[in-house]
């Protein structure tokens, strides 16, 4: 036999079947970085109209996690995807540096500093001096960046990463100055007492979005406070005369609380019972005293009952301290639990504290005895010196011993604990300094209405963050900004040491303190002596040590990122297109964000807020360490490589909880090789390709060609929008089902026989490259913003003169749809997709039972009639072609006799096994085999494309 080999066109490229990622990805990066990539983006796209994704900064401590990633990737993404739509999409991401995280890790460490006769020595954190620990700060968030930094990278995010913002760069900690100056010139700024979370581990007040809820065993307690003031009672309950004392009974699960009681409440329109239980009466809610007297082992009658407005104000004596607790009328009393009475410790609950103020309490007045570090103050009667925490019981002692205890016992609940320490906090009132939400400045809208109103503006992705985000700034207190620490932005006021008003030039002073810090950072506050600003009126003044709060950094850089540092926005306002963090963000950096936004600019620093979900094992469970379910990033890169993290991006809904572990990373890369061997397919066949040359004119192409190619450009403009819209997992299932089935089930394993045995240079076989040529121009730039790196490996292996990188290009333009008049249209060719399927089935059934080798070792038999008769005979002999058989004939449904019912309802197969020779080159079996002179081997097709001009196609 005759070795036909050389005269086939045999698939030939340098782009490898296996991927081997983790080793062909740094690679890349190298060649990225030598060309300087990003830059060279930058430079193609200007002039462009732009889009803003301002980066959420992560906190600069610790290496990226699966969550780091996850986000990372999403923005890479949107910023890739939206380049090749032909914007200026630059992207600065950008790193949180102050905060308490640090400073702790700071003075919990070993650092080595100068003795006084010069040596060196190491010493605890918590010896250092106030300069030492922000210069320590400074030096270990500078060292957390560069790790997080180099794991980015190796993602595949491209970004400025020669100048990333940082919240601890000067330029952005005076331009962080310059965006409270200009809240306080808005007049939302002001110092009060207020209850604000407080951690005794971090020493200073937390932001709502630094607390979580953990469960703590605490004790319940039921108190009796006697009424000081039995006459009034008398009047309340329209008695004649009481003969026992009277106990209003609270129930509370901090017994720390009970020695800053100042009042009780009571609900002004729920009913109160005088309970008569023998030697006293007890004041309960009406619909709790059955509950109340079973816990108390009591039995009673009511003897009278009135409604709560009644009892204002009348004063019922402190259990241990000689003062009294008046009752007040507060709306958020509830009858569904405890006594239907509420202790009130102004100085450690939010309720409490907004009633006394309500009732004329002056802020001196309120008695707040636990100091920042949970201890009792020495002065405080019976208990001072004690942690709270430890003083619980005793305090229950001494209420036990002034027979002020009802019941006692134990109960599990939901409490307020610091996301770092994971420790119980506490509300306590201190002086802070807050941006207040309902305060009316002389011109526009409180800030909860602006918040509310630039809500309304924004789109929200997906749709449910809206109401989320709505109840937070609904329901939120005002936001105490100031904390007692090192290592944060200054709020660099002075305080009248008299009136305590703020200086007159306080907006011109911080300009200053601004200029300054721009030069030296943020120890040029801490180091300013007030006679610099002030001259002689500095002895007349106090300035002020507290810092910002931490989320006040990052939500203000809008201000100093986006038309400051980097100028993101100097044609664009103070506003990016898009925000995207997690869901937790709702509470962090999107509402921080907002409000500094609404309160400088009236509205929101964003069009538009893109959310995902968190990482979860694939049984839906939170990863920790404990259950061996963590999954890390960089040993998923190390062992499959990062395109196959990113494709796992892409194919999961963000929206919710998002699964990952190492099964559904194994199923992730079953899914790219499948897209690599497609594009492997594609670069393999465009072999001898050269555009400039042998590219097909459209109407030139055959009929299946001009298909797959329309079916290219439909679903580009499908990918397009996709993309737009932020549906990834759309663009992953498109992808790969245009893959798999389109190409890989169908165009591709139609056109291998044509590819292979038409003459080199024939019309049907440049066709067909044309056709691939123009889908891995298309595949390659879809994939790009998901599949980076192998994109790009794509792009270096395909023909023709282009672009240093597809990450410089925008979408193919080279698509084209079928023209309306076409005889052969994309319902046409579906239709014979379908029945194509249906034999694709029978010839496994024959194949299975042992009828046939193989498809070419069969002859099939069509019997169909209407619209698919026409459409599978319209293509003569070249069907056997699109069924992949030697044979295949189209005939009426009554000359169907021992035809079998196909899956393709109408269409009824015959398949029999060939009794023809099989040509020893395209292994199609033909009665022709062996009749040719010279080519015994052969049949006449292939005879005519070997020694002949070349057969000729038509349509596949």
């Amino acid at each position: 036999m005759t070795d036909y080999k050389s005269t086939l066109n045999l698939p030939e490229t340098a782009f490898p079947m296996k991927a081997g990622l983790p080793q062909r990805e740094p690679e890349m990066l190298a060649r990225w970085k030598e060309i300087d990539l990003y830059q060279k983006i930058r430079e193609v796209s200007q002039g462009r109209k732009r889009f803003i994704l301002h980066d959420g900064p992560p906190y600069a401590n610790g290496s990226i996690h699966i969550g780091h990633a996850v986000n990372k990737i999403l923005k890479d993404i949107i910023i890739k995807s939206r380049t090749m739509m032909g914007f200026d999409a630059p992207y600065v991401p950008g790193w949180d540096c102050h905060g308490l995280p640090i400073e702790h890790k700071v003075e919990t460490s070993k650092h080595k500093v100068k003795a006084e006769d010069g040596s060196t020595i190491e010493v605890s954190g918590k010896l250092l001096s106030p300069d030492a620990v922000r210069e320590q700060c400074r030096l270990y968030a500078a060292e957390q960046i560069e790790g997080q930094m180099q794991d980015f990278i190796r993602l595949g995010v491209q970004g400025e990463w020669n100048n990333p913002y940082k919240t601890m760069s000067f330029a952005n900690e005076a331009g962080e100055i310059r965006a409270l100056a200009r809240i306080v010139e808005k007049g939302f700024v002001f110092k009060g007492l207020k209850p604000v979370n407080w951690c005794f581990d971090c020493g200073s007040a937390l932001a709502e979005a630094e607390v979580e809820y953990a469960d703590k065993k605490s004790p319940a307690i039921d108190v009796g406070f006697v009424c000081a003031e039995p006459a009034k009672l008398i009047t309340a309950f329209g008695l004649k005369e009481l003969t026992k004392p009277v106990q209003a009974v609270i129930w509370t699960t901090t017994p720390w609380t009970i020695p800053a009681n100042q009042a009780l409440n009571a609900h002004p329109e729920h009913q109160y019972a005088l309970v008569d239980v023998g030697d006293k009466y007890l004041l309960l809610a009406v619909e709790l005293v059955e509950s109340c007297l079973q816990r108390y082992g009591l039995e009673g009658q009511v003897v009278a009952s009135c409604a709560g407005e009644a009892l204002e104000l009348i004063k019922f004596s402190h259990p241990f301290y000689e003062r009294y607790s008046p009752m007040y009328l507060a709306d958020y009393v509830a009858v569904d639990a405890g006594t239907g009475i509420v202790h009130s410790a102004p100085a450690y609950g939010e309720d409490d504290f907004h009633s006394c103020k309500r009732y004329g309490m002056e802020n001196d007045q309120i008695l707040s005895p636990v100091q920042g570090n949970g201890v009792y103050v020495d002065s405080l009667p019976f208990f001072g010196g004690m942690m709270i925490w430890k003083a619980n019981p005793v305090i229950v002692e001494k209420l036990q011993e002034v027979g002020a205890l009802l019941a006692h016992s134990a109960i599990n609940h939901s409490y307020m604990h610091c996301w770092r320490h994971k420790t119980p906090v506490i509300y306590r009132a201190t002086a802070q300094w807050f941006v207040g939400m309902d305060v009316q400045p002389e011109s526009g809208a409180t800030l909860r209405t602006r918040a509310l109103d630039a809500i309304e503006q924004t789109q929200f992705v997906p749709a449910w963050g809206k109401p989320r985000l709505q109840s937070m700034i609904a329901n939120r207190p005002d936001w105490c900004i100031s904390r007692q620490r090192n290592w944060g932005v200054p709020i660099p006021l002075f305080l009248h040491k008299e009136s305590g008003e703020l200086h007159p030039r306080t907006v011109e002073l911080m300009e200053e303190v601004a200029k300054r810090v721009e030069q030296e950072g943020i120890e040029a506050w801490f180091k300013l002596d007030a006679f610099e600003l002030l001259g002689e009126e500095a002895g007349q003044y106090d300035k002020i040590s507290d810092t910002l709060d931490v989320w006040f950094d990052s939500g203000t850089t809008h201000w100093h990122v986006l038309r400051g540092s980097h100028g993101l926005g100097h044609d664009h306002g103070p506003r990016a297109d898009l925000y995207l963090e997690g869901s937790d963000q709702h509470r962090g950096w999107f509402h921080s964000s907002l409000l500094t936004g609404c309160a400088i600019d009236g509205h929101a620093p964003y069009k538009a807020l893109l959310t995902h979900g968190f990482t979860v094992d694939q049984e839906g469970r939170k990863m920790s360490k404990s259950l061996g379910n963590v999954v890390v990033p960089q040993t998923v890169m190390s062992t499959y490589g990062a395109d196959i993290l990113r494709l796992w991006v892409s194919a999961t809904d963000y929206s919710g909880d998002m699964a990952v572990s190492d099964e559904i990373l194994k199923r992730t890369a079953d899914t790219y090789r499948r897209i690599r061997n497609t594009a492997r397919f594609l670069l393999a066949n465009l072999n001898g390709f050269v555009p400039e040359q042998h590219l097909v004119a459209p109407e030139s192409m055959l009929a299946l060609d001009r298909w797959v190619v329309d079916r290219a450009a439909q679903l580009q403009d499908e990918i397009n929008q996709a993309y737009e819209q932020y549906q990834f997992l759309t663009i992953y299932q498109k992808v790969h089902h245009f893959c798999s089935l389109d190409l890989g089930s169908f165009y591709l394993d139609v056109i291998k026989d044509r590819q292979y045995t038409t003459q080199q240079d024939s019309l049907a076989r440049r066709s067909a490259q044309t056709a691939m040529y123009h889908l891995v121009e298309a595949l390659v730039r879809w994939v790009a913003p998901i599949l980076s790196f192998t994109a790009e490996e794509i792009w270096l292996t395909m023909p023709g003169t282009r672009a240093e990188s597809v990450h410089l290009e925008t979408w193919y333009q080279g698509l084209f749809r079928l023209n309306a008049g076409d005889v052969i249209t994309p319902a046409y060719w579906e239709l014979v997709l379908e029945a194509k399927q249906a034999v694709n089935k029978e010839l496994e059934n024959k194949r299975n039972a042992g009828v046939i080798k193989n498809g070419l070792a069969a002859e099939v038999a069509l019997f169909c009639e209407g619209d698919l008769f026409a459409a599978l005979s319209a293509l003569g002999e070249e069907l056997r072609f699109v069924t992949l058989t030697s044979a295949a004939a189209v005939n009426a449904v009554s000359a169907a006799e021992g035809a079998d019912p196909s899956e393709m309802e109408g269409l009824l197969i015959s398949v029999k096994a060939s009794d023809y020779k099989k040509c020893g080159r395209c292994w199609h079996h033909r009665p022709d085999v062996g009749s040719h002179q010279g080519h015994d081997d052969l049949c006449g097709r292939c005879v005519e494309n070997v020694a002949g001009e070349g057969e000729r196609r038509l349509f596949a």
